[in-house]
């Protein structure tokens, strides 16, 4: 794609700032959900209790590891009374090893924003095995630039780490797209006077990006 001075003019944002999981990154939970089935728990009963916010919300904050979570989950699974212990171990340790990808025609589009020279920011709610994990993805050059929740020690929807985020961009808020699947965190970054797009499908992402294939 050829940029001019003129097509540059007439962008309506110069930064996307964009959400990982369930936007570039989604998981396979069919084995997790087996194991559940198999102990008598509904689907979804052990990602409920992972990301409960006492037991999530330090981790994303960089104030507990991954292995302290884990040991948590399978605490909290086991206090139910459910479960025996065995399972509990189980099942925390399924969730932690749940495999993932990326949608690589999220990825397409995503690597068309830098290719058109708009800064890329990825703005992520993670742990400290987010840059490994992006890595593994074959995704460590995707951003010009991450946020991590677990690095800057604050989370969305804190208008901090969109402000933060807008920074690393060089952009001011009025300037940056933001992408995200909860709708809560797309709020919030509206609120700050940012683009919000409130993502389900890649389809999502053709209207407010429909300018770089036009340019």
């Amino acid at each position: 794609m050829t940029t001019t001075r003129e097509s540059v003019a007439a962008r309506p944002f110069d930064a996307v700032l964009c959400d990982l999981d369930n936007v570039i990154r989604f998981y396979d939970t069919t084995r997790l959900a087996e194991l559940e089935r198999a102990a008598g728990l509904a689907e979804g009963t052990t990602e409920a209790v992972a990301f409960s916010p006492e037991l999530d919300g330090p981790l994303l904050l960089g104030r507990s590891t991954v292995a302290q979570w884990v040991a948590s989950i399978e605490t909290a699974l086991a206090d139910t009374g459910r479960i025996s212990g065995e399972r509990a171990r189980e099942l925390a340790a399924a969730f932690a090893s749940t495999p993932f990808a990326a949608d690589e025609a999220v990825v397409r589009v995503l690597r068309a924003v830098r290719a058109a020279g708009l800064a890329l920011v990825l703005v992520t709610n993670a742990t400290h095995r987010l840059e490994d994990d992006l890595e593994s993805m074959g995704l460590a050059d995707l951003a010009d630039h991450v946020v991590s929740s677990a690095r800057v020690g604050v989370a969305k929807p804190d208008r901090g780490i969109y402000e933060i985020a807008a920074g690393r961009a060089g952009a001011a808020p009025e300037r940056c797209l933001f992408v995200d699947d909860r709708l809560e965190n797309v709020e919030a970054a509206v609120a700050l006077g940012m683009t919000g797009v409130h993502y389900r499908e890649p389809a999502d992402l053709h209207g407010p990006l429909g300018f770089l294939s036009a340019g």
